[in-house]
């Protein structure tokens, strides 16, 4: 009976060794006598007792948070930058093979990478072209992971950290800036106005009878109003044909000739 137990423990520890499975997103490199064979996988693994060794290797997206670095820009601003970086394997191999720990030296990598891209732009770049930055960082880290089998897919910049006055000159010059343009879409509104007012003045001058229809409706604008006073306008061509009469009976002063009849 003992034997029995005995070998029935030596087969499930032999099962337990040589079979292995791995799951859709996972890949294992298998090394036999220290010399790799290749890559095996997804479903069910069958291992050599004592001589193969299986790595396991998973394929899926990683996103890493690269910590926030000290920056100098080209315009000589200290800022903080920090970002998140999302790569996966592509090459299993490569990533047992060439390089220790792939997802250290890529963090170590993205670190470095962030600080010499940044220090090269200036602050206005950094927070106007961000997009562009992204790319650019994409691009040199994707070169240099290449050869240990990882493709970064994307870079992006998570939040840019000024001091506190930086902070203020910026919104000083935002507040400017909304002050320019409030001013010139006013004087650009006093222009039109102004405009429009001398085209009508034109129209008026050519026309007389305008100036009759625009007073008659003045009148109405006010009449609508409840008010207990009411001024009337009265255009002094109106009154030129009376005070032309009340110059003619107007009686001679005392002492003077009477002019003769015409």
């Amino acid at each position: 009976m003992i034997t029995y137990v005995a070998a029935l423990v030596l087969v499930l520890l032999f099962l337990s060794s040589a079979v292995k499975i791995l799951n859709e997103y996972e890949r294992g490199v298998v090394f036999r006598l220290g010399r790799v064979i290749g890559s095996k996988g997804p479903g069910l693994i069958l291992l050599i007792p004592a001589i193969d060794k299986m790595i396991r290797v998973d394929l899926r997206v990683v996103a890493m948070d690269v910590p926030a670095q000290d920056v100098i820009t080209r315009d000589n601003v200290t800022i903080k930058v920090s970002a998140v970086l999302y790569f996966r394997v592509i090459d299993p191999n490569r990533a047992i093979i060439g390089v220790e720990n792939y997802l250290y030296a890529t963090s170590q990598l993205s670190q470095t990478t962030l600080r010499s891209v940044c220090g090269q732009a200036d602050l206005d770049e950094l927070l106007a072209s961000r997009e562009k930055i992204n790319t650019h960082l994409q691009e040199i880290l994707d070169k240099d992971t290449e050869p240990w089998g990882v493709k970064v897919a994307k870079v992006e910049i998570k939040n840019i950290d000024l001091p506190q006055e930086m902070q203020r000159a910026i919104a000083k010059q935002a507040e400017a800036e909304r002050e320019r343009r409030a001013k010139v879409i006013g004087a650009e509104g006093e222009f039109q106005a102004a405009q429009k007012l001398s085209d009508a003045a034109k129209i008026i001058g050519e026309n007389p009878i305008a100036l009759q229809l625009r007073y008659l409706q003045t009148l109405r604008e006010v009449a609508a109003e409840n008010n207990s006073t009411t001024i009337f306008p009265v255009p002094i061509d109106l009154l030129t044909p009376f005070m032309q009469m009340a110059k003619m009976v107007t009686p001679p002063p005392p002492g003077g000739t009477t002019p003769p009849a015409a």
